[in-house]
Formats: structure tokens, sequence, C-alpha cells
């Protein structure tokens, strides 16, 4: 089986720039998938939305926790990836104290689609979203993908069993 690369996808970033100066300092980047995971071990954990219930207080103060522990196992960057524009990124992090934790845009979904992630929340009233996963990505190249059960059945909601900070460190501490 030859393994999966990441998809290549935009994602519109905001970034700190202190040369702004003023009351918004940020400015808008561009980065591509390879500029995300390119020669670096990452942890990426996808979420339906940023300030849902499971989302905000278990999968996102989660992987913040661990940040740590992630590290000492040799990884490079832990990623939160939703289908949520920057400012509602920036916004999220910064209402729950998120200091590690790098937070991905994916605004219009590319990446998510391109996972074969993408479901249709619509019935919630939350349109196109992405399905709870994680995944450990060793230089472009994905190397587990945990993602939570039901995907077919688009349940109500989504469980958080499979993508948890917890099970990817047990998975990094035995691999």
């Amino acid at each position: 089986m030859t393994p999966q690369k990441v998809p290549d996808a935009t994602f519109h970033t905001r970034v700190r720039n202190d040369a702004l100066g003023g009351d918004n300092p940020f400015e808008w980047k561009r980065l591509s998938s390879a500029d995300v995971f390119a020669g670096k071990r990452v942890v990426l954990f996808a979420l339906p939305g940023a300030f849902t219930p499971a989302c905000s207080d278990s999968h996102l103060p989660g992987y913040e926790r661990h940040y740590a522990d992630f590290v000492a196992l040799g990884i490079d960057r832990v990623v939160c990836l939703a289908i949520n524009d920057a400012f509602v990124m920036f916004q999220w992090a910064k209402s729950r104290s998120i200091e590690n934790v790098f937070m991905l845009p994916d605004g219009n979904g590319e990446f998510t689609r391109k996972m074969g992630m993408l479901v249709d929340r619509s019935t919630q009233g939350l349109g196109m979203r992405s399905w709870r996963y994680s995944m450990l990505v060793d230089d472009c190249t994905i190397q587990r993908v945990f993602a939570e059960p039901g995907f077919k059945d688009n349940p109500d909601g989504v469980p958080l069993e499979r993508s948890s900070a917890e099970v990817m460190l047990a998975y990094l501490q035995k691999a």
C-alpha cells in the first residue's frame, strides 16, 4: 500500500505583524499544505467547529494540555483544523487561552473535502463541516488516522472517542 500524502490545499490565515502597529497588527497569509507539513512531524486534529461544546470543552483543551508531551515524543507541531475562518479560529483560541496549538482555518473546506472528511451537518444548522479525526503526519505523509465512528451515519452528535489527545499520545508512546 502506497503511503498517502496530505492533500494539497491553501489555507487563508491571519498572522501578527508588529510592523503594522495600531489596533490591528494582523495581515493575511496564505499557507500551503507544504508550509504546514513539509519537513515536520505533525499531529493534526480536526473537529466540526469552533465554540461547539465537545470541541471547546474537551478536544481542543486536551491537545493544548498535552502539548509538551507531544513535543517530548518528537512532534514539531500540533494543529487544530476546523471549517471556520481565521477570525473565528483566532477568537476561539483567545477565549480558551490556547498558546501552543496552531489554529488552522480551513474556511473553504478544501483540505477537509480532499481528505474525504467533509460531512453535511445541515440538519443541525451547521452546513458543511469536518468530521472529527486526528492524524500523525511525517513530512507530508500520513502515518496514521484516528477517525471517529459513525461518519456515514452522520449522527446528531460527533463522538470524541478515537481522536482525543490521549489516544494519540498512547499511539505515539507505543510507536
